[in-house]
């Protein structure tokens, strides 16, 4: 999201704001250092101390990045705390600070970045310095020695996955308890160090250095599978590291950059898989994929196909397993013979959409449909959204054929259904249904979402229609019938302009209503932000009479009173 520096307030969440600004005042903010021009970097204090990071250009934020956990917004509070520091000046938030008055008028001398800072001191610094303070901080601190060996790997005599091997297991060990157990918050740190190793893959990669890379990511992939045993990973940064590294791996591989590196990852492949260390997770089978991408003789054609038969697997397993078999035929023993396995698997829905869209190309219509069709009988009962796939392919197979029945019929299907957005269903069936036609055709399908069992509460579906049609009086009526907090503010941006009034008196008797099952600050939050939204929209009596009957109704609670003051 970018934002612009001098309305930031209009960009980012109320809350956050508050926060942001809270922290400022009190003085977490470290001064934001120009880490390169336009590029600021500045440590914030928090639970832990996070590095928040800004990209400015022309006025606008055009990136921000914090590595703090939060995950619920595109804005945190430590990246607004930033942003109040550097708008200080521009906001009046620096009346406490005395300047002299020989200071007012001289003009700030700009300080240099830390880029200038840095490459000023190598500039100065001597050969012989420079080497002995690498030295000293390779001995003295750990994650410098490993970032500073994966970096000029190419220069390691020792070099080999061990080396890296090693690396990870002590950043995972420096993160344990000691029990061994790496917690949530430790998680985090283990995913920053090893994503310093895998930045120095990538580097050796453009360096045309594929062999460290293919070292660092199958160390990298093998401890951190390993560490998913003893780690609370609920946040994703050690099993997302396996993710990368094999897409490195991946990536190496589709370059196809010497033999010697395409034996070294194919034989890791076979012997991994042999060795069963990424068993019960899909990179199991996704280096049979990466081995398969890499094929060339018949002697490993032979031994990736009796590692396809011996492997136990599951339905799922089966599924991915078969696909890479077809990929493998098509590739080795040509056309004929991956079309005759594809025919022979198509209960796999992965062949099954491959074999329909071959038919499609070759306008085979009557194949493609008669394949969808048995796809809707096999997969209905077990996988109702899988068959919806089908239908889907049904309606662009008579969209293929301009067969206009066909495709109101199958297009209705999958609107009612609200089946995800494949294809827009409701402009498809506008298209082709006669203009006169056309009102009694949309009553019909209301009618039948109100009579359908996935109904439920659920008015999204009809709320859409009156949205498309622009019929807000029904669009205000259907609000009515379910008048959360949440369904109005979904649906305030159509009835605004028209309708202000009774949305207030929606909004007031939404915000009573919540507020007598939802107790805690966050909740008074909530319901303060209905009653600034009520202001707003006009209705400031509403407003002050919905504050006075919260703190007659519940004056004990104390958070309450103090959201309502800030109103």
């Amino acid at each position: 999201m970018q934002i612009p520096l001098n309305r930031f307030e209009q960009y980012i969440d109320e809350t956050i704001l508050k926060r942001g600004l809270q922290y400022f005042k009190k003085g977490h903010v470290h001064e934001p250092e120009e880490i390169s021009p336009g590029v600021y970097e500045a440590i914030v204090e928090g639970t832990e101390d996070y590095i928040v990071q800004l990209t400015l250009k022309n006025g606008i934020i055009t990136e921000h990045v914090c590595d703090c956990p939060y995950d619920f917004g595109p804005v945190c509070k430590h990246v607004a705390a930033v942003i109040f520091y550097l708008q200080q000046d521009e906001l009046e938030l620096n009346n406490k600070t005395k300047r002299a008055k020989t200071n007012q008028t001289s003009k700030p001398v700009k300080r240099k970045t830390v880029a200038e800072q840095v490459d000023e001191l190598l500039e100065k610094a001597t050969h012989d310095e420079l080497k002995q303070f690498v030295r000293e901080q390779a001995l003295q601190n750990a994650s410098f020695r490993n970032l500073f060996l994966s970096s000029f790997a190419q220069h390691n005599s020792n070099e080999s996955k061990e080396l890296y091997v090693k690396q990870v297991k002590a950043i995972l060990k420096a993160a344990s308890d000691r029990d061994g157990f790496i917690d949530w918050s430790a998680s985090r740190l283990v995913g920053k160090a090893v994503d310093n190793l895998l930045e120095s893959a990538r580097k050796q990669i453009d360096n045309r250095n594929y062999r460290s890379a293919v070292f660092i990511c199958t160390a990298v992939m093998e401890q951190m599978t390993e560490a998913l045993q003893y780690a609370d990973d609920s946040n994703g940064e050690i099993g997302g590291r396996v993710e990368v590294a094999y897409e490195i791996l991946y990536n190496i591989a589709l370059e196809q950059s010497s033999e010697e590196i395409r034996k070294l990852i194919i034989e890791y492949c076979f012997t991994s898989f042999d060795k069963q260390i990424y068993s019960g997770w899909d990179w199991h089978t996704d280096i049979l994929r990466l081995a398969a991408l890499l094929l060339k003789t018949e002697e490993e054609t032979e031994r990736i196909f009796k590692q396809i038969d011996k492997a136990q697997r599951s339905d799922y397993e089966m599924e991915r397993i078969q696909n890479i078999k077809y990929e493998i035929l098509l590739k080795t023993k040509g056309e004929n013979a991956a079309e005759k396995y594809l025919e022979q698997n198509i209960t796999n829905s992965e062949l099954r959409r491959v074999a329909i869209q071959k038919a499609l190309e070759k306008r085979d219509f009557e194949k493609a449909a008669s394949l969808a069709e048995d796809g809707v009988s096999y997969d209905l009962k077990d996988r109702p959204g899988l068959a919806k796939e089908w239908y889907d392919w049904l309606l662009k197979i008579a969209q293929a054929q301009n067969d206009s029945e066909k495709i109101i019929e199958y297009a209705r299907l999958l609107f009612i259904d609200n089946f995800r957005k494949e294809q827009d269903y409701y402009t498809i069936m506008k298209q082709q249904v006669k203009p006169e036609e056309w009102n009694a055709f949309v009553e019909a399908i209301i009618k039948d979402i109100k009579t359908s069992k996935r109904w439920f509460d659920d008015i999204s579906l009809i709320a859409s229609i009156f949205i498309k049609e622009e019929w807000w009086d029904r669009l205000l009526e259907l609000v009515k019938k379910s008048p959360s907090l949440n369904t109005i503010d979904r649906y305030e941006i159509y009835l605004s302009q028209s309708y202000s009034k009774e949305l207030i008196e929606l909004y007031a008797n939404g915000i009573l209503n919540y507020m007598k099952n939802s107790m805690g600050r966050d909740h008074y939050q909530n319901a303060c932000r209905y009653i600034r939204k009520i202001i707003k929209m006009g209705g400031r009596g509403k407003a002050n009479e919905i504050i006075s009957y919260l703190r007659t109704e519940y004056p004990k609670r104390r958070a309450l009173m103090e959201e309502l003051n800030r109103i």
